[in-house]
């Protein structure tokens, strides 16, 4: 049974302009390891950046929680799975909000915008 949706669309730009004016700080704050790897080999990883941002932001926003209630963004890991479907794994806070839940992600993105929605079932 579908509990909650959330959605998020953010400029691919954005992400870039972050990583000139922070770099590793940022990729650090927001990403895991997992999500780094799969991103940063890519010829242009601020697409892939961007759609796993807006994947946390989407599954924040289903949950009802933002970046509060100690939810941080690597609480949220968004990594694809054998046959390239991304999947959500929580920690911390957020895998106490979801409890026995599932949540599906979706992610798209163009070289301009990145969109993801993501659903909690239970």
């Amino acid at each position: 049974m579908i509990e909650a949706l959330g959605i998020d669309l953010i400029e691919v730009n954005r992400i870039k302009k972050a990583l000139e004016k922070w770099g590793k700080r940022f990729l650090e704050r927001v990403y895991t390891p997992k999500e780094l790897a799969y991103c940063l080999k890519k010829r242009y990883p601020e697409g892939s950046l961007a759609g796993r941002f807006a994947a946390k932001e989407a599954v924040m926003k289903a949950l009802g929680t933002g970046l509060s209630s100690g939810v941080s963004w690597k609480d949220i890991e968004i990594v694809n799975n054998k046959k390239g479907k991304p999947e959500v794994f929580l920690c911390g806070k957020t895998k106490r909000i979801l409890g026995k839940g599932k949540i599906l992600i979706s992610i798209s993105h163009t070289k301009e915008d990145a969109i993801a929605q993501a659903i909690v079932i239970k």
